[in-house]
């Protein structure tokens, strides 16, 4: 998903913004396959190395293009200015430590800008399959659905409901890493939904979703609400990537299996 890219300018950012994130999403990815191919580091002292060096490179670009705008990343403290912001780069250097350090296929870099609370500008780049999906590239409709169902979940935190959901649905699940490589697999086709339970923060989510909802796939927590970026708390408490036309469907699936039943 790297060819050719042609200015997509959804409301909330500018064609600049989409951009950016594409080209630095990518050349982060370039410095962390170069760093591991090099053998200097190897086990947790190359995930290290990985998420310094990228977060080095993140920053000092983002201060260097956009110095007005507040950075939230994973590898930096966070400047509470920020929520003073309407537009705020949220990054996430190396998503996926453990795959990369592990020579997996299955990291991602993710840069994505969030301007009034909604991701409207991000990239989600698998360095080691050599592809970039990003709000930069012509959008298009979702993939069409292929006859298996597959979901894919968190390779070391999986749902505990994913069985269940999966037998509901006439689906089979598949474990991956890095929340960006697994929203990318349903944005390319592979898989018709993820589906993540258990938390995680602003940065793991913030550019899949951009692209995800650029390429036409439904974005949502579990129960349908709206994702919302920038706020005090940078915890988020699920998330649901699927293919629009079985929105409706898992979203009753998951109200069976997934939420509290109501009072």
């Amino acid at each position: 998903m790297s060819g050719p890219l042609r200015p997509a300018v959804p409301a909330g950012a500018d064609a600049l913004a989409h951009s950016l994130a594409h080209s630095l999403a990518r050349s982060a990815g370039d410095l962390l396959m170069d760093l591991r191919r090099s053998g200097a580091f190897t086990g947790r002292a190359l995930g290290d190395a990985g998420d310094e060096i990228a977060n080095v490179f993140l920053a000092r670009a983002l201060a260097a293009r956009c110095p007005a705008q507040a950075v939230l990343s994973e590898e930096s403290p966070d400047d509470r200015s920020r929520l003073g912001q309407r537009a705020v780069w949220i990054v996430d250097p190396l998503d996926g430590t453990r795959e990369y350090r592990e020579g997996r296929e299955d990291f991602a870099v993710h840069v994505a800008l969030s301007v009034d609370g909604e991701a409207s500008a991000g990239a989600v780049a698998l360095p080691a399959l050599g592809a970039t999906y990003s709000t930069w590239q012509a959008p298009r409709s979702a993939p069409p659905l292929r006859g298996r169902r597959l979901f894919v979940v968190s390779r070391s935190r999986p749902p505990r409901f994913a069985g269940r959901l999966a037998e509901l649905l006439g689906g089979e699940l598949r474990a991956m890493g890095s929340m960006g490589a697994k929203a990318m697999a349903v944005v390319h086709g592979d898989a018709a939904a993820y589906v993540h339970a258990g938390g995680h923060h602003e940065w793991d989510a913030a550019a899949p979703a951009a692209v995800a909802s650029h390429f036409g796939l439904h974005v949502s927590h579990l129960d349908g609400t709206p994702l919302r970026f920038n706020r005090p708390d940078t915890v988020q408490r699920d998330l649901l990537v699927c293919h629009p036309e079985l929105a409706s469907e898992i979203l009753a699936a998951l109200s069976r299996v997934a939420l509290p039943a109501g009072p």
